[in-house]
């Protein structure tokens, strides 16, 4: 919000610098981002008459004017806008004068053989917007000759463009902002109160129906006749333009005026216009929510298609106005207007919120409503207006109507209990010059006080031991309760104004060094061996399209793509895949760690998860394959994660598995840790694969991180064993044999190490074979066994009875047909 010091000093008394003042307010909490001093766009620039004009001998565009400033000489100044003339007060820069905006040092010069001792100013060219072309020209008369021209443009003053915390709905007002100066500088307050304005009782033609009363709990509505609309004074004018609002008349103005002033919104229609849509000279004014499908026209001139999610102003149920955001172009106040409905009410923050998302329309009527309006200023406000507008518009006041269900005003401030030595605890000691202490009991009451609280001694505070420590019931001001709830908000509010620079650094005694904990280390471990095997990492939105089984949507989405949780991470890698080769960039092998997220019978569930994909031919080059294409293989695919797996110490069992559709039902595992599911390797689907239009080896895999963070936490894998190694030579077996297919290597593996446990070292296979003379529904394998001692060299005596004892147990596990 754009602070006016001028305007701010006339509701407050402040003593310190412009710039003084915007460091006690940021240091408080309120981030002033630019101090816009206007005192130095005219510097220089004085009031000057011009006496005559005459044509420029050399150009047909130009006029050389006599401009009398008040000095000893006129000036002889070479003017080019078109609207000089003699016998009118200007803006005249002097020699010498700097005028920042246009960048520009006035220097005595000569326009096309004629001296100009000057220049006569624009408003552009002294920083104030105006949709006037040519030279300022001002409408007062017999103005002091050579005087600063600066207070009757309003660039005496300067503006601080503060920017307030979410939760500070009444900083949004210059009244809030005063209130705010005048507990920090306890400088003292001068807001103006609202004269009581007069209004017959006799009953008019307008009547009142609001819907809910939840959305909108008071509503006042004023019928105004006889409004004369003609442009706002310029002290009005001035006081916009500094807050950045453009002037437009002088209704217009005044609601405008008094949204800054007391942040409460205000909207004014043309009577004679809503009685025209309403189609009788009975107004009802309503407020209802909007059925799906209606449209309105608002004053930015778009059509707007509405919601049952947007609030409205209705006239006899015709859709005037979107409320609390924007008003309809219909019924807008225009230079014709003679009659005024005024319309000052309280909207529900939540609802206008919807309703200003939905439409996709934020106003400055909807950022305050959204954040909260004071309920306790609403008639303050419709006062100032009123009467502003009978002063300024000739409005005489015919009619009001008031349908109010705001709860009792007793309710309107809150209490909350506070204790001198919770305050201390949480904010420790104050510095004390050389010496440190705690705050007192005259700080706690005069911070709060100003800060318009109203404090009560309580000796017994209810649910606590009574102690000799102050305590106090304190009353929080309406325009505050919104935020100030709870004993910590009070105590945020003591240090905040006592000032957070006054309290004792405190640090610990002594310092330790920083760790990382295990489960990040080991993350951090797993991210680099994977991307050590050629996966680059990729990070996802957690929210994607609605429409998955036991998916969790959102109950308020921003926008239907992105309207329900993931509960996986395939998909997104899938969608990445097609979308990089679809931008030409190739395979991408890849893999993300994040949230997953999914419903249950008894409730919502969320879960870490690591995924990959990998596809298409990773090699380096092609050079050496004639730029053939060489798609991985599924045992290459699965070899990378084995490889992770591997060098985390892991053992990892791969089973058959066909519990996802969308992947190859004869090409997929999944993955067992120590009896626990891992999570789940396979091919895509050749259906899914055509419907993508991915490459034919697409690889996926996605696991479950807590099963596998809670197997490498395990003291076993965390701390490897050193096993030394066996100076004597090994022995080596080869074993082959037919096996059904459906008996995994795996499965076999297990039984070949089982079996020769004492001595067998490794076991590796080396050939598989199926077609020509092997039985139908097997397959030909071949392993080659190494044994090996640590303490001596095996003789064939020691290996042949446990080679002879793994291919017993070989044929009695699976009843393998032996070959050698």
């Amino acid at each position: 919000m754009r602070i006016s010091l001028n305007w701010l000093r006339e509701l407050v008394e402040i003593k310190l610098s412009p710039e003084e003042l915007a460091e006690t307010l940021t240091m408080a909490g309120f981030e002033v981002e630019e101090i816009e001093d206007r005192r130095t766009w005219a510097n220089g620039v004085v009031i000057g008459k011009v006496l005559e004009r005459q044509p420029h001998p050399n150009a047909d565009k130009l006029s050389v004017c006599q401009v009398d400033i008040g000095a000893d000489e006129t000036l002889n100044i070479v003017c080019g806008a078109a609207n000089v003339k003699a016998d009118i007060y200007v803006p005249v820069a002097t020699t010498g004068t700097y005028l920042p905006n246009i960048d520009l040092k006035i220097k005595p010069a000569k326009l096309r053989g004629i001296a100009s001792q000057g220049m006569i100013c624009s408003l552009k060219e002294l920083g104030l917007p105006t949709d006037a072309d040519g030279i300022h020209i001002f409408t007062q008369e017999n103005l002091p000759l050579g005087s600063d021209v600066r207070p009757l443009l309003g660039l005496d003053d300067v503006i601080l463009d503060l920017t307030a915390t979410a939760n500070r709905a009444d900083a949004l007002s210059m009244v809030g902002v005063a209130r705010e100066v005048a507990a920090l500088t306890r400088g003292k307050l001068s807001i103006p109160e609202p004269g009581e304005v007069s209004i017959p009782k006799n009953a008019g033609n307008l009547a009142l129906k609001i819907a809910d009363t939840q959305a909108c709990p008071a509503y006042i509505g004023t019928v105004i006749e006889q409004v004369k609309i003609a442009p706002s004074p310029e002290w009005l004018q001035q006081r916009l333009r500094a807050a950045g609002v453009r002037p437009i008349s002088n209704v217009v103005d005044i609601t405008n005026y008094v949204l800054l002033e007391w942040g409460q919104p205000l909207h004014a229609f043309d009577r004679d216009r809503l009685q025209s849509v309403a189609s009788s000279e009975n107004l009802t004014i309503g407020v209802r929510f909007a059925n799906n499908g209606e449209s309105l026209k608002t004053l930015d001139g778009q059509t707007r298609t509405l919601t049952s999610q947007n609030l409205l102003i209705t006239a006899n149920d015709k859709a005037v106005a979107l409320a609390g955001v924007m008003g309809g172009e219909e019924t807008e106040v225009h230079q014709g207007t003679q009659s005024l409905v005024l319309e000052a009410a309280l909207f529900d923050s939540v609802a206008i919120r919807r309703s200003s998302r939905s439409a996709g329309l934020r106003s400055e009527a909807s950022g305050r409503y959204e954040r909260g309006v004071n309920r306790a200023e609403l008639e303050v406000a419709n006062r100032r207006a009123l009467s502003l507008i009978s002063e300024l518009a000739s409005g005489i006041l015919v009619q009001q109507e008031i349908a109010d269900t705001r709860p009792e005003p007793s309710t309107w401030r809150r209490s909350i209990a506070l204790r001198l030595d919770r305050v201390n605890q949480i904010l420790g000691p104050i510095e004390l010059g050389e010496d440190t202490g705690e705050l007192q009991e005259q700080d706690i009451e005069r911070i709060l006080t100003a800060l318009g609280c109203q404090l009560t001694p309580s000796d017994n505070v209810p649910g606590e031991d009574t102690t000799h420590q102050a305590r106090w019931l304190v009353s929080v001001p309406p325009y505050r309760y919104r935020d100030l709830e709870r004993e910590i908000d009070l105590i945020e509010e003591i240090a905040r104004l006592y000032g957070y620079n006054k309290f004792c650094d405190t640090l610990p005694e002594k310092a330790e060094a920083g760790y990382l904990p295990l489960d990040e280390e080991l993350i951090r471990k797993l991210r680099a061996f994977l991307r050590a095997e050629g996966l680059t990492e990729l990070i996802h939105y957690s929210l994607v399209k609605p429409g998955e089984d036991r998916q969790i949507v959102l109950s308020n989405p921003l926008f239907v793509e992105y309207s329900a949780l993931r509960n996986d991470l395939i998909s997104g890698l899938i969608d990445a895949f097609q979308y990089n080769l679809e931008q030409g960039n190739g395979a991408l092998n890849g893999f993300e760690i994040g949230q997953i997220f999914w419903r249950e019978e008894d409730g919502l569930q969320e879960t870490e998860a690591l995924a990959g994909i990998v596809g298409g031919d990773i090699s380096l080059g092609k050079w050496s394959k004639s730029g053939r294409e060489e798609p991985i293989t599924w045992f290459e695919a699965k070899g990378i994660l084995e490889s992770v797996f591997r060098q985390l110490g892991l053992q990892v069992e791969f089973q058959p598995d066909r519990s996802d559709d969308r992947l190859h039902p004869g090409r997929t595992a999944s993955l067992w840790i120590q009896g626990n599911s891992l999570g789940i390797f396979g091919q895509l689907h050749p259906q899914l694969r055509r419907e993508k239009g991915l490459p034919n080896s697409v690889y996926v895999f996605q696991l479950d991180l807590d099963v596998l963070l809670n197997s490498l936490g395990e003291d076993e894998v965390l701390v490897p064993t050193f096993q030394p190694y066996s100076t004597y030579p090994a022995s080596d077996r080869d074993i082959a044999f037919f096996a059904p297919v459906k008996i995994s290597v795996a499965e076999i593996q297990k039984v070949i190490t089982k079996a020769g446990k004492d001595l067998l070292e490794s076991v590796e296979l080396f050939d598989e074979y199926r077609g020509e003379n092997v039985p139908q529904g097997q397959r030909s394998l071949a392993f080659r066994l190494v044994y090996r001692a640590s303490d001596r060299t095996l003789t064939e005596a020691e290996v042949e009875p446990v080679h002879n004892k793994v291919r017993e147990a070989l044929v009695e596990k699976f009843g393998v047909n032996l070959r050698s």
